[in-house]
């Protein structure tokens, strides 16, 4: 008898295997220089980062949530100011809007990329009294309408804070990475991320001197020189081995992108055959003899990196379909089950069920797969076979 195919969602350790020795040498010349906070690497990493991405400037911190609090900080944003955002995100885009004192407003997403609708931004903007930033957020490693967000902003005269926790190495329909065009970028580098450290870590970029130097004093409670303080800052550092790690990681971050575009292609082909469509179609809509929905396409100049390949399949099936992967022993998420206007913390802001609807049926459809760069094609087929097989049988038991 053969032993089942295991997919993890995530197999770190693989990726790992191929890098050891890279790292162990870069863990071990910090530790023998014993500079383990804002040392040399953290200076070397930042160049590299901005160079990477395209901007003047990058400044490490602790978190990707820090970086968003860091760059709403340093645009003034505070108490009772109110900043756009999406709904169908990470906590951390509209929890650290709270944690400076502002107020999220919440937008609805487009359906089709997930990320949010530069339509709804207008409407919300038109309504706000106090709106000093909009931050929209590169979805699953794809790029947000940038183009839209930009004149928005030029018309508005409110700065674009682009979240970009998911997409380093993301490109637009421009062919620019994000991160560079808003007046500040945010990144993480937690672990599960494409570029991933041995923890926690993050980093903000700008083209702004001003900015740059506001954010580095920030970071380290505001102070410059040391122990003589113009504000009020925050505890947010990089930690030399982490900024090690992360120089090793991002010599190999584009094949690692592209060994994850390829499998993606891979997934799109196989559901294809199998009569899904891309997320272009509503699933209300049917058609394509599969009620599946595959990630719709970037366009020619784009580059999505793919730190989630999410499907999406009706709500009555999507956590039946989990349960049958995870008995398969694939390794799956839902992003995310509750959109931030349902949050339990967020009642106070006065969102009820309904108000957002794009967001709320994204949080019960959605389903992630594996898309790690070291999947073998038997551990892919493996993953397609199961999801084809499970939604195959349900919609035939509908009809």
């Amino acid at each position: 008898m053969t032993n089942p195919i295991n997919v993890p969602l995530l197999d770190l350790k693989a990726q790992y295997a191929t890098i050891k020795n890279e790292i162990k040498a870069a863990i071990d010349r910090v530790v023998e220089s014993q500079y383990f906070i804002m040392g040399p690497d953290v200076a070397e990493l930042e160049k590299a980062i901005a160079e990477y991405v395209g901007t003047k400037f990058a400044i490490g911190c602790a978190s990707g949530s820090d970086a968003i609090m860091l760059a709403l900080m340093a645009l003034g944003v505070g108490r009772d100011d109110e900043v756009i955002c999406p709904s169908y995100t990470f906590f951390a885009t509209g929890g650290y809007t709270t944690k400076v004192g502002a107020k999220p407003v919440y937008a609805e997403i487009d359906p089709v990329t997930y990320n949010m609708d530069p339509d709804h931004v207008r409407t919300l903007a038109r309504k706000c009294k106090r709106l000093k930033a909009i931050m929209p957020v590169h979805l699953f490693g794809q790029a947000a309408d940038m183009d839209a967000f930009m004149q928005i902003g030029k018309e508005l005269g409110v700065p674009i804070v682009e979240d970009a926790a998911q997409a380093i190495g993301t490109k637009d329909e421009q062919g620019i990475r994000v991160g560079t065009r808003g007046a500040i970028g945010c990144f993480s580098f937690f672990p599960s991320k494409n570029l991933g450290a041995f923890g926690d870590g993050g980093i903000v970029t700008t083209n702004d001197p001003v900015l740059a130097e506001t954010l580095s004093i920030l970071r380290v409670h505001g102070g410059k020189p040391k122990y003589y303080h113009k504000w009020i800052g925050v505890n947010s550092r990089l930690d030399s081995i982490q900024a090690a790690i992360l120089k090793v990681k991002l010599g190999h971050l584009d094949d690692w992108t592209t060994a994850r575009q390829g499998n993606a292609g891979y997934y799109d082909k196989k559901f294809k055959v199998a009569g899904a469509l891309t997320s272009a179609t509503p699933l209300s809509e049917g058609g394509g003899g599969l009620p599946l929905r595959t990630p719709a396409p970037a366009g020619p100049k784009a580059w999505h990196i793919y730190n989630q390949y999410v499907i999406r399949v009706p709500a009555e099936m999507r956590d039946a379909l989990r349960t049958h992967l995870t008995e398969k022993k694939i390794g799956t998420e839902i992003y995310y089950p509750v959109p931030l206007h349902l949050q339990e913390c967020f009642n106070y802001l006065g969102y009820s069920k309904g108000d957002l609807p794009e967001s709320e049926g994204a949080a019960n459809e959605t389903i992630a797969l594996p898309i790690y760069p070291e999947l073998t094609r038997q551990q892919l087929d493996h993953v397609a076979g199961s999801v084809i097989q499970y939604v195959t049988q349900h919609a035939a038991l509908k009809v």
